[in-house]
């Protein structure tokens, strides 16, 4: 498939062949950092960390851990459907791998994106040899785009989300917008202003789809669930829910003006912003919980800082409120 010219487009991928050198230098930096799985960063210069299965395969990504998990139905549903068929799920972040660790179906594998580079974008597409790619909400990387649309692979963009912000900045290299929205078969946006938004882009908008809405509910351990509700007992609990910095202490702020006998479950995006989230409400002198480290809750227990992986469905099973994050911090835009 001919990929329209665009000279954005064209200035971008050389400038990210120059560069490539220096990306196993800044994934060995993020390694140091935590932000990488050291036994796996390979995979985020294409090189595999699994054998590829005979037959078909159909490859979905999505970046981080709302995308993984709104990817489950789909994966399992495409698995039902036809069990002769592998479903390779790529994700970019730690977090997401550590979640979809416990929650892939059989006959669905994980493996890390390759940065969007040449050389990572080509290794992981001649070894995976994807019959269909599936990209979810708006995880637009040239490279990886333009790269399989030139191989023939059919592409869509599933459950897409745009940001008025995010068009905007778009709107700025139209041609290589209008390019990448070309390579996609089908486009299905989630609401109405996201087709607005990809139409003015360029996009052949099918329908709507909202993938975050076809899954079941999140799973959690009954018998956790027993346990902590006797430990809270009758008080009213708020759940403050994927918080990113300084969102936290904005929450617990507010909740000083409220009832006495609060109970606040603190469940932050990244858990392992565990350490400085304890250590701010430490500097404020709050009583809490840390449930990374066994804490117990007991009667001077004002708030849990719940800074575990997978456990969304239990704090949200416990709670009366639930205040989502992302919306609160500056320059979130949630």
């Amino acid at each position: 498939m001919n990929v329209p010219f665009s000279p954005a487009l064209i200035a971008y991928q050389l400038l990210t062949r120059l560069l490539e050198p220096l990306a196993p230098r800044l994934l060995d930096a993020r390694v140091r950092k935590g932000k990488e799985d050291p036994a796996r960063v390979d995979e985020r210069l294409g090189l595999p960390g699994l054998a590829r299965p005979d037959g078909p395969l159909v490859w979905i990504h999505g970046v981080s851990v709302g995308e993984a998990l709104s990817i489950l139905p789909l994966a399992e549903r495409i698995r039902k459907d036809r069990p002769d068929v592998t479903v390779l799920v790529t994700t970019g972040t730690l977090t997401s791998a550590q979640v979809l660790a416990t929650r892939l179906p059989r006959g669905v594998i994980h493996q890390f994106a390759p940065v969007d580079a040449p050389s990572a974008v080509a290794a992981f597409l001649d070894h995976w040899r994807p019959n269909v790619g599936v990209f979810v909400e708006s995880e637009l990387w040239p490279n990886l785009l333009t790269t399989a649309q030139k191989r023939g692979v059919p592409l869509a963009l599933v459950s897409a989300r745009i940001t008025d912000k995010t068009a905007q900045g778009w709107k700025k290299a139209p041609g290589m917008a209008r390019a990448l929205m070309n390579g996609f078969s089908h486009v299905w946006p989630q609401d109405q202003d996201s087709a607005n938004r990809l139409t003015a882009l360029g996009a052949r908008v099918d329908g709507q789809v909202n993938l975050k809405l076809s899954g079941e509910p999140l799973p959690y351990d009954k018998g956790e669930f027993a346990r902590l509700s006797a430990l809270i007992d009758d008080r009213p609990v708020v759940v403050a829910a994927s918080t990113h910095e300084h969102e936290e202490m904005a929450v617990v702020g507010a909740l000083d003006h409220l009832a006495d006998r609060l109970f606040l479950i603190v469940v932050p995006r990244h858990p392992e912003r565990g350490d400085a989230i304890a250590e701010a409400l430490s500097r404020d002198g709050y009583g809490f919980a840390r449930r990374s480290q066994g804490q117990p809750i007991c009667d001077q227990t004002d708030i849990y800082l719940a800074d575990t992986l997978g456990e969304l469905g239990l704090f949200l099973r416990l709670a009366d409120v639930v205040v989502m994050g992302g919306s609160f911090a500056p320059a979130l835009g949630g």
